[in-house]
Parts: structure tokens; sequence; C-alpha cells
């Protein structure tokens, strides 16, 4: 490049001064001088007005090859020219690949403007929400207008997801996500769910049914059972009595087990049960007296109880919560344990119910698993104490009812603590009444 710049100057000062040369013979050397700059700068002028009309029109119009600098820089556009063709179509064959692929997903997919704009939608997006291809531009919300999909939008929450029925056909159930990305654009993901509902909707009406038909033959096989058990212990039944104890014992526990089955499926399928503000502290008291029926002699039990707390839930549901949480502190505990359980107002509003033991703890690598069906950490255990592996399950199902969080912290040998969050649109603090358990009182 520098040795065309060199070339180019010599030439200007050569120009220059054999037009200088032929002015001097004839009028004047200047004259001279200046119509040769003229004619360069016309030429200049030339061959940018050349450059302007071809980058209007490259397809029509064809560069120059006047050689010099102007050469040089028509070559490097015309070179940067083809590789931007190269890239361009590079880009569209992406672009095509993309859009096929997307094409192909089973989810729907919309890309979102930071605005909430369709920018583009593939065809199951159109398919299970009704869009159409002269949509692009139109705000999503305008098209999608269930209320519980509008309010998840305008929340701005990233990742949340929301079910709602297709906008084309009800009978479709669609689990609607929307992610942020790029410079505040949106990805919805739209899938169709109506399958799995349906299958968990037989799932449940299968346990409950199951569950329900088994409690008549299970009521009379214990009615027999607790008869001939009576009748072991100095009747001609004597010989009998250590496996009439054993069955009577594990009839108990299967029919504890058909409760607790009974009592989840009632929790998933009963979505529209009733709830109203409800003392919590009398729940839990309840709950309190019944576990300290079955506890040992040894247990303490030490309460915190603020009276004003009422929340806002079904009366069923919350007993299950209570009752399971203190259930299962006396289960994992070992005389002479403590068993500390707590209602708490918290700040903003919220309200906290935690039970805390000094029993033989959790590993942490089984806490995310516990609110699993059927999942104990110790199943020799667990089945020794008479559990049924769903107390922690539906903990977590009458917690998610209440739009409640539920945290567990433990430590191996050390004890355990499970602590319910209630938000603050489902608690109030009610006028305090006088109750004979005082808070801190030790019990047992």
């Amino acid at each position: 490049m520098l040795a065309v710049w060199r070339q180019e100057l010599v030439k200007l000062l050569l120009l220059c001064g054999l037009g200088a040369l032929v002015g001097a013979l004839f009028s004047g050397a200047i004259w001279g001088f200046l119509v040769v700059l003229f004619f360069l700068t016309a030429l200049q002028y030339r061959y940018l007005a050349a450059l302007l009309q071809w980058l209007r029109q490259p397809k029509q119009n064809e560069l120059p090859d006047p050689g010099g600098v102007w050469g040089e820089v028509y070559d490097r556009l015309v070179d940067l020219q083809r590789r931007n063709k190269k890239k361009k179509k590079r880009l569209a064959a992406m672009l095509a690949d993309f859009q096929a692929s997307t094409a192909a997903l089973p989810d729907g997919a919309v890309v979102l403007s930071p605005r909430g704009e369709i920018v583009r939608a593939n065809h199951a997006a159109q398919t299970l929400l009704g869009l159409r291809a002269q949509d692009s531009g139109i705000r999503i919300t305008l098209l999608v207008r269930h209320p519980r999909f509008v309010e998840m939008f305008e929340a701005g929450v990233q990742g949340r997801e929301v079910e709602i029925p297709s906008p084309v056909n009800r009978g479709k159930q669609l689990n609607v996500r929307v992610i942020n990305y790029g410079e505040s654009q949106g990805l919805m993901i739209v899938r169709d769910v109506s399958e799995l509902r349906r299958l968990e909707h037989a799932r449940r009406d299968f346990v409950a049914n199951a569950s329900h038909e088994l409690r008549t033959p299970l009521t009379v096989l214990k009615g027999y059972l607790e008869m001939m058990e009576t009748e072991s212990r100095d009747g001609e039944l004597k010989p009998w009595a250590t496996p009439l104890q054993e069955m009577y014992k594990q009839t108990n526990r299967m029919e504890s087990l058909v409760g607790d089955m009974l009592k989840l499926a009632r929790l998933e399928s009963d979505i529209a049960a009733r709830h109203d503000w409800i003392r919590a502290s009398t729940l839990l008291r309840q709950a309190l007296a019944e576990a300290q029926s079955v506890a040992d002699p040894q247990h303490q039990f030490v309460t915190e109880m603020d009276d004003r707390i009422e929340i806002f839930g079904g009366e069923t549901e919350l007993t299950s919560l209570f009752t399971n949480l203190v259930g299962n502190a006396v289960r994992y505990t070992p005389p002479p344990g403590v068993i500390t359980v707590k209602l708490f107002a918290m700040a903003g509003g919220r309200a906290g119910y935690s039970v805390q033991d000094s029993g033989i703890g959790i590993a942490e690598d089984d806490i995310p698993r516990l609110t699993e069906r059927f999942y104990r950490v110790d199943v020799g255990r667990s089945r020794a104490s008479g559990g049924t592996g769903l107390g922690l399950s539906i903990v977590k199902h009458a917690v998610e009812r209440h739009d409640a969080q539920l945290k567990i912290e433990s430590k191996v040998g050390e004890g355990s603590c499970f602590t319910c969050e209630f938000p603050v649109h489902r608690v109030r603090l009610a006028q305090s009444t006088l109750d004979l358990t005082q808070p801190g009182q030790a019990v047992g």
C-alpha cells in the first residue's frame, strides 16, 4: 500500500511539473499548473462518482480499473463485498437450519421483542396458541389473554411457569414459560401437558379408589385380629400370641398407610377446597396433644406460640401439616429428647411454623429427596417406628397449597429443624386470647 501511494505522489509531481513547463512555453507556468490540477480534480470526482454509483447499485454497475490508489480501493471493496456475500450465505444457511429445527420441535417457541411483541413463532406455537404469520409485531398479551398468563408476563419473573388452557382448544392444557435472553428479548416455550395431566388425574383417582376400597377389608381384618389377639393372652390361642401381635401391628401400619395415601390423593385433587381464616395456635395445640399421647414419657416438649396468628387456608390441610411435622420429630428423636415447636410472626407480615428436634438428624445428601413419596433415610428405623414414608409428601403439598415455603436444616447426630414460612397474603394478626400453654413452657 505504501508503494502505491509513493507511485501516486510521483505521478502527481510529474504531471504538475509537465503542466507548469507547458504553461511557461505559452502564457505562464501558473496557468499550466492550474489546468493540470483541475484535470486531476475532475478525474478524482469521476472515480468518486463511480464508487457512489456502485455502492448504491452494485449489481447494475461495475467499478472501473483506474490503477493506482483508486484501483487499490476498488479491489479492497470488491474483496470485502465477496467476503460479505459468503458470510451472508452462511448466516442464511444457519438461520434456515435453525428455523427448520424449531419447526420440527413438538414444543412451541415464540421469540419476543423487549416490548413483548411477537418476532417469530414456530409451527407448534401457531398450532397451540392459534398464532398466524401476520401476527408478527403484535404484543403477545393481546393474543393470549388468559389472566394467569397476563399476570405472569407482566410480573416479568425470569423462568416462571404457568398452566393455561389453549386459546384454540379448551381441551388442551398448556405449560407456558418465558425466558429472557439477549438484549431484553424473550423466548416463550409452550408445551402441551394435557396427556401428562390426564395421567396424573388417572393416577390420583386410582390411588384414591384403591385406598378407599382397602379400608373396608382392613377394618374387618383388624377387628378379627384384635379379637384373636385378646384371646391369645389367656385362651386357647396363647401359642399364637407373638404372630398375632405382629399381624395386628402390621395391620395398623397398613391402615395408617392407606389413610396417608387417601389424604395425599385428596390434597392433590381437591384444588377447590374452601379456605377460611383459621387460628393456627388452636390446630397446633391439637397436633401437640396427639403427639404427646404417643410420645415417650421422657420426651420434652417446648412450645412458643403467637396466639394472634391466623392463616387463610384449609383446616384439614393445616392440621396435616402441623401433625406430620410434630409426629416426625417424635418418631425420630430418641428419649430423652427435646422437641421445640414454634408459631411466630415474621418481618413483612409473614408467619412461620417450625419444629426443631434433638434427634438422629439427616445427611445433607438426603435432604433434597425428603419430600418424595415413600422415601426414607433409614428404611429399617422408619418401619420400626411406624412411618409410612408419605408424611413429608403430605407436608409438601399442604405447604404448596398455602403458597408457603418449606426449609429444612439438619445435621446427623444433632437433630433437624423444619420451618414453614407463610406469605403475607395468607397471614393476619388477630386479638390474642388467653391460653393455658404459655410461650416457652416445657410440656411433658
